[in-house]
């Protein structure tokens, strides 16, 4: 799945996203990609929030959170 078609399906399942990646946390070695999700598709625990080294391990932690949380987010297994 291309990042395009997995934010469109986020957000088509009540979830709006915010992804960063931080110059300065990356020249000083840090974790520059964030990972921000709100929205009612996560139900009354509010938003989810990762933060890594690399995009890969931003998006699985922010998914694995996501998987947690009521709804269907069996598909994201697809991704992962």
């Amino acid at each position: 799945m291309n990042i395009e078609q997995l934010m469109e399906k986020l957000s088509r399942s009540g979830v709006t996203v915010i992804l960063k990646v931080d110059d300065e946390r990356m020249a000083e070695g840090g974790e520059p990609w964030t990972l921000v999700m709100s929205g009612p598709g996560l139900g009354p625990e509010g938003f989810i929030r990762a933060e890594s080294s690399s995009l890969s391990d931003c998006l699985e932690q922010g998914f694995t959170r996501l998987r947690s949380r009521p709804g269907d987010w069996e598909w994201l297994a697809e991704i992962s």
